[in-house]
Formats: C-alpha cells, sequence, structure tokens
C-alpha cells in the first residue's frame, strides 16, 4: 500500500460517540446488610433488640461503601427496621439502599444515569457499547437510553463496527437548541 492512499479508520472518523457503561461502572465495594441474624427465632424482629444492636454495632466499617439493606429471610420485618438501619449506615456508607445483590445494583446504575450529564452527547451519534465483563443490570441500559434520547442525534446499541440502530431524531428537531434533558 503506498503513502498515497492511507488506511482510514471510518468509525474514527464517522463522529460516533461511544458510552461504554463499564468504564463508568460506579466504583466501591458493594455489601448487603441481612437483618437475618438479628431476627428473634428467625421469624420477627425486636425492637429492643434491634436498637441495642444498632447502639453497639461499630458502623464505622461500611466507611466508603455500597450498601443495601435486605433479610434473606422469610420474616415479619417493618419498614421501620430497614429506616433505622439506614440511619445508622448513611453517615458512613458512599451509597446506602434496601434490597438484595441484584436490587443493590440496580439502584447504583438508576442513581448513576440520574446524576449523568449528557451534554457532551448533545446532537452526537452516540453507541451504547453491548459487551461487558462487569455485572451492568438490564435496568442501566433502558434508564439510559431513555435518558440521552431527547437530547442524541442517534441512539446504537452494540460496537461501532457492528451496531443496532435505536432511534434517529427527526431531521429538523434538535434545531430549536430547546432540547430537554
Amino acid at each position: 500500500m503506498s503513502d498515497d492512499n492511507p488506511i482510514i479508520n471510518k468509525v474514527t472518523s464517522s463522529g460516533i460517540i461511544t458510552l461504554d457503561l463499564e468504564e463508568l461502572y460506579p466504583a466501591g465495594e458493594r455489601v448487603v446488610f441481612d437483618l437475618k441474624p438479628l431476627l428473634w427465632q428467625e421469624v420477627a424482629l425486636k425492637e429492643e433488640d434491634l436498637r441495642a444492636f444498632c447502639k453497639g454495632h461499630d458502623w464505622s466499617q461500611y466507611s466508603g461503601k455500597l450498601v443495601s439493606v435486605h433479610c434473606s429471610a422469610d420474616a415479619i420485618v417493618p419498614t421501620w427496621a430497614y429506616m433505622l438501619v439506614a440511619t445508622h449506615l448513611q453517615p458512613h456508607t458512599a451509597f446506602v439502599t434496601q434490597g438484595d445483590a441484584e436490587q443493590m445494583e440496580r439502584a447504583i446504575f438508576t442513581r448513576f444515569v440520574e446524576r449523568l450529564d449528557v451534554a457532551p452527547y448533545r446532537d452526537a451519534r452516540v453507541v451504547v457499547k453491548g459487551c461487558s465483563k462487569l455485572p451492568v443490570p438490564l435496568n442501566a441500559y433502558v434508564e439510559l437510553s431513555a435518558k440521552l434520547l431527547p437530547v442524541v442525534k442517534s441512539l446504537m446499541f452494540g460496537e461501532p463496527c457492528s451496531t443496532v440502530p435505536l432511534y434517529k431524531a427527526p431531521k429538523g428537531s434538535r434545531d430549536s437548541g430547546s432540547s430537554p434533558e
């Protein structure tokens, strides 16, 4: 091949922005705080026992972690119990929610997508990368699509060299400059 005919990377020159949720994966150790060991006979939670536990527990061990409060037993656990534990966790954690490990991931990504700055994607052709080694939950892709739709020129899924088109803004719809975020 001669210097007169250089190889051109058409993907790079296309102006497509690849958004890889794996690269934006919220960092931090995930911990599920299980209420099961605090239950009376694995069937119910006693307020006095829970309050005593909360008072004496070392909550600093959750410092900077992403924590979800859950009960793995089929037991009677009142709503206030989850709230009480959360009030002790919140000053220490980076994030606190309710649910098992899968529900925690969904909540973490919901928060991430809500806070995502869409300005870099305004009027852009965006590909949301599909393959991921990390456990990116399906809801992250759905919520990201909804967040990007009002601002992008087009939205695709996959890899820049092989995409599935999802959305293309109608011609002239982005010209007003007043796209909602």
